[in-house]
């Protein structure tokens, strides 16, 4: 289970603008502790947590449509900042 103060943490990171390799890689293992432990919604809500690069979000764009991304509630922060707000509407 994630605790009340990987939350706060999680909480903090989420509200940057970006977020560096070291804290991606910790929220990356954090999640996979997480699902080694069982907690798979857990594991779920962190790696979504983790901004998706914007190559993948194109793509997922290109080939799922805009609601598939919308409704999955991934971090979409590096996709906004290279390809501008409101790109999912382009």
């Amino acid at each position: 289970m994630i605790n009340p103060t990987d939350i706060l943490l999680i909480k903090e990171e989420t509200m940057q603008e970006t977020m560096t390799l070291d804290e991606k890689l910790r929220r990356s293992n954090k999640a996979f502790e997480l699902k080694e432990a069982g907690d798979n919604e857990g594991y779920s809500r962190l790696i979504r947590s983790i901004p998706m690069p914007p190559y993948l979000a194109k793509v997922m764009k290109e080939k799922l449509g805009k609601d598939f991304i919308l409704s999955g509630g991934w971090n979409l922060s590096e996709a906004e900042a290279e390809f501008g707000t409101g790109w999912l509407d382009k």
